[in-house]
């Protein structure tokens, strides 16, 4: 572990422990929790950092360019949901005996304004919340306590993959395996990309949105 100040080992192991309350305690906040976790987060990276919490995340401001965001991450979201459909569903599918289970999304197919409205919460909450959550803050603050050796990011990774799955645990253990292994490639995209928090969000902006595409049209 780094040599930090009690600063930045407090305000991390508090804002935590809220996130955890947040997500598991006995006060449930269905649609937008993501939504103010995430404004918790820039909260305390805005305390932490002494005013550049967004910096801190990955929302590095050279990287925000036309080609990155919309031609390079919806083709790398295009490619990865190809590798979601025919590879990693059939694969985990075959290896569990249990399929998906997207009962959560049947009140969208055919129903365009709830598909709608389901996109830009998917922006939200998934694209935006879950990256600064899980990507932009959790990981970045394990590299924060423990470093970038090749050890410490594989753990990172699979750590979080692991938990980021669990937190898809109402798509049955299919969709937790499959789910943990697309947040393991958005993971290494982060690192791979030297933690451009604006090309991963963008990536699962995209994803969802094929995703969509697809409950609409009674695809999934």
């Amino acid at each position: 572990m780094k040599d930090l100040s009690l600063k930045q080992i407090a305000i991390p192991l508090i804002t935590t422990a809220i996130i955890c309350l947040l997500w598991f305690g006995p006060i449930r906040i269905p649609y937008i929790v993501n939504i103010i976790i995430s404004i918790l987060i820039v909260i305390a990276n805005y305390i932490e950092y002494n005013g550049k919490p967004f910096l801190a995340l990955g929302f590095q401001r050279e990287k925000f360019t036309f080609k990155n965001i919309f031609v390079l991450a919806p083709l790398l979201a295009l490619g990865l949901f190809a590798f979601y459909v025919l590879v990693l569903v059939p694969g985990i599918t075959k290896l569990t005996g249990a399929p998906i289970d997207y009962s959560a999304f049947d009140p969208l197919v055919g129903d365009l304004p709830a598909c709608l409205i389901a996109l830009a919460l998917v922006w939200a909450t998934a694209g935006f919340g879950e990256e600064i959550i899980f990507r932009g803050y959790f990981m970045r603050q394990f590299v924060k306590f423990f470093g970038e050796s090749k050890i410490s990011i594989a753990l990172n990774i699979l750590l979080l993959a692991c938990f980021f799955g669990f937190m898809h645990s109402y798509q049955g253990i299919t969709g937790q395996l499959v789910t943990g292994i697309i947040g393991a490639l958005l993971a290494l995209i982060f690192y791979l990309r030297k933690y451009d928090l604006w090309f991963v969000v963008a990536v699962h902006g995209f994803f969802d949105t094929i995703a969509l595409v697809f409950v609409y049209f009674g695809l999934a």
